[in-house]
């Protein structure tokens, strides 16, 4: 008997994004991006998010059939992220899914955003080694995370931000040296001109007596936003490239350092990466540096499934189905604060 035919979609943030997994193999991964729609605020804009997911949600899921050539009826369950995420965003993929749900009668499982991030893995790298350690790192979320099974419902959140999400600061560094949001992109690509050693910027919460597994990115931002303020006041040119990288820098060198410590801490052998950030190539390369010094193994799927999409999410519920999990009831809330340790609603 094959595997089941799972159905996710992702409307967290400013992308609808549609996958189609039958176990763990992809089948199709259709997404639609509204960010250059909120490229001229300098940030997402939940009504215009909300707005975009509306009226892309049902060509998005007629690409991803035709991709993957199966129709709706061939569908066997409906996955989709009910939080965290912006609240209207959620809602409209929430009540999109119900609505399949309800038409085709089939299970609906409405899942944890976070989750879906450390699920996509199975897709491009296979059977992942249990219990894991994962550092997840987008613009909302900077998190490192102890997930006995993939699938399974019990998730431990070993540390967080407990303010800026490295991708937040990202974004905010970016739009004070000028560049365009979001600001992930421009700054990894001006980062490789620059001196990463050229500006000591604060590694926050990397004290001996700071929680070991917390990140803290607003001190960082600030002092960023301060140096480049006080070259300004000098009438000195502002070195662009220096400061991306050095920048940069600060933040994967806290990211990556934590995160190893916490595997080995958890006597756990490898480290999934996951999240929108896990695309930036110098968090990459300095994971995997750090990994291999430290004789751990690193997981971390294409750029292009580390950024948010549908089929993240279809791949947690294609582990959800297989493990036997109560599908999730038509009366579930699009929840924007959902607990990182709840999978399932």
């Amino acid at each position: 008997m094959s595997e089941p035919l799972v159905l996710g979609i992702e409307t967290s943030c400013d992308e609808t994004g549609v996958g189609i997994v039958r176990g763990s193999t992809l089948l199709a991964d259709a997404i639609a991006s509204s960010v250059e729609e909120h490229a001229r605020f300098g940030g997402v804009v939940p009504e215009v998010a909300s707005r975009a997911h509306l009226e892309a949600m049902r060509p998005t899921v007629g690409r991803a059939l035709e991709t993957a050539g199966v129709g709706l009826d061939d569908i066997d369950a409906i996955a989709v992220t009910a939080g965290p995420g912006l609240a209207g965003a959620l809602l409209v993929g929430v009540a999109a899914a119900k609505a399949y749900a309800l038409a085709l009668d089939r299970p609906l499982y409405g899942v944890n955003h976070l989750s879906a991030h450390v699920a996509v893995d199975l897709l491009e790298n296979g059977p992942l080694e249990e219990p894991c350690v994962a550092l997840l790192v987008s613009g909302g979320h900077s998190s490192v995370l102890l997930v006995p099974q993939v699938g399974g419902e019990e998730v431990t959140e070993l540390g967080a931000t407990v303010d800026d999400a490295a991708g937040e600061a990202y974004d905010k560094v970016a739009r004070l040296l000028g560049l365009p949001f979001p600001g992930g992109p421009p700054i990894d690509r001006l980062a490789r001109e620059g001196d990463p050693a050229a500006i000591a910027f604060p590694r926050g919460l990397s004290g001996p007596h700071d929680p070991p597994f917390a990140f803290s990115f607003s001190g960082l931002k600030t002092a960023v936003a301060r140096w480049v303020e006080g070259r300004r006041r000098a009438g000195e040119d502002v070195p662009v490239a220096d400061v991306a990288a050095s920048f940069q820098e600060a933040v994967v060198d806290v990211l990556t350092a934590k995160a190893v410590r916490a595997a080995r801490e958890r006597g756990v052998g490898h480290l999934l990466l996951g999240g929108g950030v896990a695309a930036n190539s110098r968090l990459r390369a300095l994971a995997a540096q750090r990994c291999a010094e430290a004789g751990l193994r690193l997981r971390v799927p294409r750029p292009g499934l580390c950024t948010d999409n549908g089929a993240m999410v279809a791949a947690l519920g294609a582990q959800l189905v297989r493990h036997g999990a109560s599908p999730s009831s038509l009366d579930i809330p699009a929840d924007s604060a959902l607990s990182i340790e709840d999978v399932l609603v």
